[in-house]
Formats: C-alpha cells, sequence, structure tokens
C-alpha cells in the first residue's frame, strides 16, 4: 500500500502520522516541539519518530513522499520564515535539511494552507469551491481557496490573517509583532489572556483568581463554563465576538460558502460556538446573510493536521 507521512510542527505539539489515498491514518503520534530547541535534535527526532512508525505496521507498504505543514513556511522557498510560535527562529531552510535525512519527495506549506488543501481533498471542503479553513491552536491560522484553488500567494505566505490587526492599533501584541493582532485574541494562548483581561476588569468569583497564568489550560477553561464560572463564560464571548468580527471580514474578500473550524479551540463547543454565530450573523453584511455557513473539520480530529500536511502529496497523485 501507498502511504505519505503527513508531519504537522505545531508551537506546542509536532504530529506525524501515515496516511493513504483516501485519508485514513495508519498510525500516529507527536512530540512536544519545544523540547528540541535545537533544530538538528529536532529533525533526528522526528525522522526517529517516522522510522518507528513505518515499523509498526503489519503490512508491506511504500512510502511515496512527506508533506510537512508549519506556522511561517514557505511553499516556494521550502523554509520557515520568522514563526512566532517556535523556537527556531530567522528564515530556516527546513525542507533542504528534511530532505538531506530523509530523501524523499517533499512538500512543505503553511499549516493552516495544508489544512485547507486537506479539506479539499479528504474532508468538508470536497464539494466546495470557495472556503476558508481556520486552524486555532497555539496561534490562529487561515487557508483559503477561491474558485477552487488554494490561495498560497506570490512568496507562499497567502492568510497570515492571524496577524491583522483588529483593534486599530490599540490592543495585545501577536508573536509577530503586531499590536491588536487577531492570534492574540483568537486562540488557545488568546483565550488564557481574556481570563486574565476579566479577572482584572470583573471581581465575581473564580476558579482562576487563584490560577498562575502558565499552570491554566483551555480544558480547564471550558470546565469551568460547564460549571457557571461567570469569568469563563464572559472570556467564551468576548473571545467569539473578536472572532466573528474577522470571520465578518474576512467574508468580504472572497465570499466562502463556509469557514471550516478546527484544532483545540474548537473543543469548547457550544461555548465557543454559539455566540460565534450570533455575533457572526449580526456582523455580515446583509448581501451575505444567510449565505456563509461556519463548519467543523471533515477530518478525524486527532488527525486532521497531519492529513493536511499528507494531502500536499497526495495533491500530486489524485
Amino acid at each position: 500500500m501507498d502511504l505519505v507521512v503527513g508531519i504537522d510542527i505545531g508551537g506546542t505539539k509536532t504530529k506525524i502520522g501515515l496516511v493513504d489515498k483516501q485519508g485514513k491514518t495508519y498510525g500516529n503520534t507527536f512530540f512536544r516541539t519545544k523540547e528540541f530547541p535545537n533544530l538538528e535534535a529536532y529533525l533526528s527526532q522526528t525522522k526517529e519518530t517516522v522510522d518507528e512508525l513505518v515499523a509498526s505496521l503489519d503490512f508491506e507498504s511504500t512510502i511515496i513522499g512527506c508533506g510537512i505543514g508549519a506556522p511561517n513556511a514557505s511553499s516556494k522557498r521550502g523554509t520557515i520564515e520568522n514563526a512566532a510560535n517556535l523556537l527556531w527562529k530567522g528564515q530556516v531552510p527546513i525542507l533542504e535539511k528534511f530532505k538531506e535525512i530523509m530523501p524523499m519527495p517533499m512538500r512543505i506549506m503553511n499549516d493552516a494552507s495544508a489544512a485547507a488543501l486537506g479539506e479539499m481533498l479528504f474532508g468538508s471542503g470536497r464539494n466546495m469551491t470557495d472556503f476558508i479553513a481556520i486552524t486555532l491552536g497555539t496561534g490562529f491560522g487561515a487557508g483559503i481557496v477561491a474558485n477552487g484553488q488554494l490561495i498560497d500567494g506570490f512568496d507562499g505566505f497567502a492568510g497570515e490573517l492571524g496577524h491583522v490587526d483588529m483593534t486599530i492599533g490599540d490592543g495585545r501584541l501577536t508573536g509577530l509583532g503586531v499590536r491588536g493582532g487577531l492570534e492574540a485574541y483568537v486562540s488557545a494562548t488568546g483565550l488564557k489572556r481574556t481570563i486574565m483581561y476579566m479577572l482584572s476588569k470583573y471581581m465575581d468569583d473564580s476558579r482562576f483568581r487563584t490560577i498562575a497564568f502558565r499552570d491554566l489550560h483551555g480544558e480547564e477553561i471550558t470546565q469551568a463554563a460547564e460549571e457557571g464560572d461567570v469569568i469563563a463564560i464572559r472570556a467564551f464571548d468576548y473571545t467569539a465576538k473578536m472572532m466573528a468580527q474577522a470571520l465578518a471580514n474576512f467574508t468580504a474578500f472572497t465570499q466562502p460558502e463556509a469557514f471550516v473550524l478546527m484544532g483545540g479551540l474548537t473543543n469548547s463547543g457550544k461555548w465557543i460556538l454559539d455566540p460565534l454565530n450570533k455575533y457572526f450573523n449580526e456582523f455580515l453584511l446583509d448581501v451575505y446573510k444567510g449565505k456563509v455557513k461556519i463548519i467543523g473539520s471533515g477530518m478525524p480530529g486527532k488527525t486532521a493536521a497531519i492529513c493536511g500536511a499528507a494531502a500536499l502529496i497526495w495533491e500530486k497523485h489524485k
């Protein structure tokens, strides 16, 4: 069986799996990206993980290539450049270095664009020509499909919507130094920052008054909302309103049929999605109302990013 290695390089985790032509994953695992600040050690760990996955298969397989999704990745140059949520700074020739230790057909692309490609091949975008994939993890990413084509951009950096200023220069800094940038509000990290903001703004009792920022986790915020914690509920509402405004603005550019959401923040379910849908329909221009859906990924949640990366190779083997 032909398989493709899918590698999703995230700010928190690097997820790796082997994916067939239908988008089914055979074996998948992860390791923590930040435990490998040295690039050479990171590359070595990645190769070791891929080799272990291949060795664990109980059937004969042929690895026909490797697709890599990463933040601030240039599909045109094979580089990662000044990624906000990675420890390796500057221009990193990561595709070249990967090919040295894993010689095979290989492509790299911005992680959210890779996710959009995955949705086109395997997920919710299979029957759509216009949609925007939104990744809500450590940061905020966007992959744009218009007229049936992935919008990659002149230099491979299209879709950096997480660094669009939402506050006209008077707000939080993103990892790329954009003040008021969307990612600083709408992401797993942004939600944690909003909890701290709500604690300072309101006097309600909350479990978070005794928890340090570094010990705060997204799952705990969702659980607190379930238990009626007012600070948690307000934080979700604030996050959803900011995101709804952004999605309404993005709609005016390409008029997508849908926004496809994926990533850790979507696991918060109704606490983020209910206010998001409410505010989104309020903010949309009248000409778009009732025409744009907000839906979830059509790929399995735990392997969506892996399948998206693998789609970079499978796209060439339709």
